[in-house]
């Protein structure tokens, strides 16, 4: 309780030692009691522009809030332009920590000093986050690497701050009318079970494998090979990776870079991403995300830091699939219905009221090119609409949301006439197509045969046994009859089964032999 209440005087000193009252209520009318309490804040310093501040304000009340500053830096059209331009300094400029100490982190987690381990490494970091900093090196067998150092004391700094975040949360519930259907509890579970997996860099460098595996056969994106043998909880070593920043613009133009198509390629990764996969990088503020200048990969993104991702079972990425092929198609009926099969809005909610509140919040927004809509203004239509349908947050999907406000700032950044929605909707389309047409079809029963080909076999013996047991139970002539019920029961089963799957099979090579006679394609 100590940590906490020193951990809340510190927030409140460092709100008040760098203005961020006076920031928020910039532009506003001020009430009298808070120019009174201005006042009495006269020793303030408050010379320097309201941005720094801002972002010197989150630097030093550590992780989290660095990561919200990261956030917000790609919400230009939210935020301030000087306030923007500041926050994202955080993205790749948070302050390092001391050479020496990193030196020591190596030294204890794979059990030599630097100089032991690499050919050459240096000391000056070269890039520094939130939650490590980076310094460049060379393998004893030439190759350039990257090495990831945790920051000292991270663990405890992020606890104390979860902690507070999970009483706001509960007085969140208790105080606003809105606070349990908005799950704010489950919400701060998942951020923080997020946080913690990435303070263990070996679950950091299984993800960018991963990640790495999914798109080993793409022209898109690259992402950088882990050195396994360097790797541990608290340092990892991976492939060194040279490129712009996504963020520098201009560099990008000036060395040939076609910034619409990078534009349309980060939307294609994203949907590659949550639609093929289930499996995407969540953290893809412009820090984490350079563009190769080699000329055998000229143009591809390069993805980096795997701290944090997200998964989609089988449901959500049906659920989503077609709550974005109904807004692609304006078809809002489906999204309400949507909404109430998945269980998201109450059964009793009437489908043509919700979806008539759907079209007001998302028809005024298509046919425009992305410099002239905001997600983070829908989204806020969208909000107060579920609210008055008591619509659920649902926290498994709240790491999607961010991942997509932040793939609306890149595209920005890059291309602001970028069309979102005629970008992706062929990409869905054909992914419809490919999970409900024959070649999804084929594709699964691929999948499911070797497990079915164990079952078959057995369900004769599984039957005979489950009919022998029950007669053992007893024998009068009710149970006797129950049984041979039974069994006439499980062999119409067994026939109907075979047949299905028969049925099945050899639909599925009629369709095949259809689609190669006639050249088919979806």
């Amino acid at each position: 309780m100590i940590v906490k209440s020193l951990r809340i005087l510190k927030i409140l000193r460092v709100a008040l030692r760098y203005g961020i009252d006076e920031i928020a209520m910039s532009g506003l009318p001020v009430p009298g009691t808070a120019r009174f309490i201005q006042r009495l804040l006269f020793w303030r310093d408050l010379t320097a522009p309201r941005g720094e501040r801002l972002r010197k304000a989150l630097e030093e009340l550590g992780p989290i809030f660095v990561k919200f500053g990261q956030v917000l830096s790609t919400r230009r059209d939210l935020m301030p332009p000087d306030i923007a331009d500041e926050l994202a300094k955080l993205q790749d400029r948070v302050p390092s920590f001391d050479p020496d100490l990193a030196i020591a982190q190596i030294a204890k987690s794979l059990g030599a000093h630097p100089d032991q381990l690499f050919a050459s490494f240096d000391r000056i970091p070269v890039a520094s986050a939130s939650i490590a900093q980076v310094h460049f090196a060379m393998l004893k067998d030439g190759r350039e690497a990257a090495v990831k150092v945790l920051r000292p004391g991270m663990k405890d700094v992020i606890d104390n701050d979860i902690a507070l975040m999970q009483i706001a949360a509960g007085w969140l519930e208790l105080l606003w009318a809105d606070g349990k259907r908005l799950k704010p509890k489950e919400v701060v579970a998942e951020f923080d079970k997020y946080l913690h997996d990435e303070l263990d860099l070996m679950r950091e460098a299984a993800n960018g494998s991963q990640l790495r595996r999914n798109f080993a056969e793409s022209d898109l994106l690259l992402v950088p090979e882990m050195f396994w043998d360097f790797c541990s909880s608290s340092v990892i070593v991976m492939e060194r990776m040279k490129g712009i920043p996504i963020s520098h613009t201009t560099a990008l133009v000036e060395a040939g870079v076609d910034l619409q198509k990078l534009s349309r390629d980060g939307v294609t990764i994203f949907f590659t991403q949550i639609f093929r996969d289930g499996f995407f990088h969540a953290d893809m503020h412009p820090g984490n995300i350079l563009v190769s200048t080699d000329p055998a990969t000229f143009g591809r993104y390069i993805a980096l830091d795997f701290g944090i991702v997200g998964t989609l079972n089988d449901f959500d990425k049906d659920y989503l699939s077609q709550n974005f092929l109904a807004f692609f198609r304006r078809d809002y009926k489906r999204v309400a219905e949507a909404h109430i099969e998945s269980g998201w809005a109450p059964k009793e909610t009437r489908i043509d009221e919700l979806e008539a509140a759907v079209r007001a919040c998302c028809e005024p927004i298509f046919d425009r090119p992305l410099k002239d809509i905001s997600f983070g203004q829908v989204l806020l239509r969208l909000f107060q609409t579920s609210r008055r349908f008591n619509v659920e947050v649902q926290p498994q999907l709240v790491l999607l949301q961010k991942t997509l406000l932040n793939i609306e700032g890149l595209g920005r950044q890059l291309d602001p006439e970028l069309d979102l929605w005629k970008t992706a909707k062929p990409y869905l389309e054909r992914w419809m197509s490919e999970q409900i047409g024959w070649r999804g079809l084929l594709d699964k029963l691929k999948t499911e045969a070797p497990r079915y080909s164990h079952i078959f076999p057995q369900l004769p013996r599984l039957a005979h046994q489950a009919l022998t047991r029950a007669a053992d139970a007893g024998t009068n002539e009710a149970l006797m009859a129950a049984l041979l019920h039974e069994q006439r029961t499980t062999n119409r089963l067994l026939r109907t089964i075979m047949y299905f799957v028969g049925g099945m099979l050899a639909g599925a090579l009629l369709a095949q032999f259809v689609l190669q006679f006639f050249d088919f394609s979806f």
